[in-house]
């Protein structure tokens, strides 16, 4: 059996091909995900990949057509993409979500595929007056209207998704259509993705290391049912297997509520508060940039209708492996840790301890070859043909740059994820960021000090360019893209040079040439990329019948 997997490298996709893999009948697994994960690494290993953007910056016909031949041969699609952010480009998410999922369907059905499984949500469906009403409000099966809930754009999407599905289905009747709508799904993988798509950095969820909340502020009858990411894998494969039409409601048998989540998180200790006076906290913290999820998310969460899951064990053959609170308590955990997978959505908080170190053979006494600081001062048996101070000073300095860069880089891949060199930005990104930790390890390494007031300086005046205007107030400048595309292929044209200096001395400094050159490589192959992204920009930059944003 061949099973294709759009949207296979995030939290479902990912537990979804772990399921497909330990599945006999399935016999050769395809992925499509617009950024690629790394393919030695399991469960992403011993699948064919394709990156397709099927409908962030692509038009529909290009989309089509390239899901299409994809398709082709396979005996199930199970469409898992969607984009959670940026909650601001509320355009680009019903973009990439309802039409994305418009495309899907085309492509299943000029392939020929007989069998379309689908990642619908609990967020379909509506609003539950029970919820308002009844201390224990009654369980629904997958009969309840799914119309969704008007202030979440998630669920408004979800709803939106499930009426081009009904409309599928209506013009093509000879292909099976599974919906499944899973709870929350949480795994230890995905821990720094949830934090940074819906808690982000402003809530540090890793102080709780160092100790327990003196209470969990939870808003009055919130009640949720989670389910662990590998019981959706296990549902996903269960779907494919036994090829029933339908929607099915997949969730532990357990529920989350104030008194679960404050055992789970802090002391047990719990203080209700009306959802009525969080609402508005939430969306001051969302527009100040402080938290990335909006208050749709609390009224989705506050009146969803707790979902019934007789129907996917009865007719799938499935049961939850994972109780809710264990999922959760897996989840902060990792959270805490900063843990994540290498995959592009899921990738570590603490993504940079995988940088190797350059020391060979320790220059000195000061040099820290395991990667801790040295003390400041750094190296005392440095050659004497070589000036301390001058080598300190310059790595330093290209530090300064190297913050700045990663600044923009980073800023660059999120506002250009409408655009089809997002790709390219991001994995850009990645690994303009390595380097900076590369060269920031570096210099604890020879016993330098790093001069983190120059960082500070450097982070501060890169946000203070942002400022600038380029021609347009409200929207996008055209030139943008352009003018932040020429900075970086000079930092990163200067990065080659850094390179090529410390290729030069490594000797002297007891480092491994080799590492340098490996870098000279890969960071001539991001010039080449830097190339491609302006060769895009500048075709469009300065004219008035070309979209800079769309292809």
């Amino acid at each position: 059996m061949k099973v294709v997997v759009v949207g296979a490298t995030g939290n479902a996709g990912t537990a979804t091909l772990r399921a497909l893999h330990q599945t006999p009948e399935v016999t050769e697994i395809v992925g499509i995900a617009r950024r690629l994960p790394e393919q030695d690494v399991e469960p992403y290993r011993d699948c064919e990949w394709h990156s397709v953007d099927i409908a962030a910056a692509s038009t529909a016909e290009d989309a089509v057509a390239e899901l299409t031949e994809i398709f082709r041969e396979a005996d199930a699609v199970i469409h898992l993409a969607w984009l959670i952010q940026p909650n601001d480009q509320r355009e680009l998410l019903r973009r990439v979500n309802v039409e994305g999922t418009r495309r899907v369907t085309e492509a299943v059905a000029g392939a020929g595929v007989p069998h379309l499984v689908v990642a619908c949500s609990v967020g379909s469906y509506s609003p539950d007056e029970a919820r308002a009403t009844d201390e224990d409000p009654p369980l629904r099966d997958e009969s309840f209207p799914a119309e969704g809930i008007d202030s979440s754009h998630y669920s408004v999407d979800k709803a939106a998704q499930e009426k081009v599905l009904d409309d599928f289905v209506a013009a093509h009747p000879e292909i099976v259509v599974t919906r499944l709508r899973p709870g929350l799904t949480f795994q230890a993988d995905a821990a720094s993705e949830i934090q940074r798509y819906f808690l982000g950095d402003a809530m540090p969820v890793q102080l709780l290391k160092a100790g327990r909340l003196p209470a969990l502020t939870v808003p009055k009858g919130l009640l949720l049912q989670a389910v662990h990411a590998d019981d959706v894998g296990r549902a996903y494969a269960a779907a494919v297997l036994k090829r029933l039409p339908g929607a099915f409601n997949v969730c532990a048998d357990d529920i989350l509520g104030p008194q679960e989540l404050a055992d789970i998180v802090d002391h047990g200790r719990v203080m209700l508060v009306p959802a009525g006076v969080i609402r508005p906290a939430l969306a001051a913290a969302h527009k100040a940039g402080l938290v990335p999820a909006d208050a749709g998310w609390l009224d989705m969460g506050m009146q969803v209708p707790l979902m019934d899951n007789t129907r996917a064990k009865e007719e799938l053959g499935w049961q939850p492996q994972v109780t809710a609170a264990d999922a959760l308590r897996e989840l902060l955990d990792a959270m805490i840790e900063g843990h994540g997978h290498p995959s592009p959505p899921m990738v570590p908080r603490k993504k940079d301890d995988r940088i190797v170190s350059a020391i060979h053979e320790p220059a000195g006494v000061g040099a820290h070859a395991g990667g801790g600081a040295a003390p400041e001062g750094g190296s005392e048996e440095l050659p004497e043909d070589l000036t301390k101070d001058l080598i300190s000073l310059y790595l330093s300095d290209h530090l300064t740059g190297a913050t700045a860069g990663t600044n923009r880089i980073e800023r660059m891949a999120a506002d250009f994820v409408d655009t089809p060199v997002y790709a390219d930005l991001a994995g850009l990104a990645e690994g303009i960021r390595a380097n900076r930790e590369f060269l920031r390890n570096l210099i604890d390494d020879l016993g330098f000090a790093r001069r983190p007031y120059r960082q500070a300086a450097a982070w501060a005046a890169e946000r203070v360019g942002r400022l600038k205007l380029n021609g347009r107030v409200i929207e996008r400048s055209p030139m943008t893209m352009l003018l932040e595309t020429e900075l970086m292929r000079s930092g990163v044209q200067g990065q080659v040079g850094l390179w090529e200096t410390l290729h030069e001395h490594a000797g002297e400094l007891g480092l491994d040439r080799e590492v340098f050159s490996r870098l000279i490589e890969d960071t001539h192959r991001m010039l080449e990329t830097l190339e491609k992204v302006h060769a895009y920009a500048r075709s469009r930059a300065l004219r008035d019948d070309r979209e800079t944003f769309w292809d």
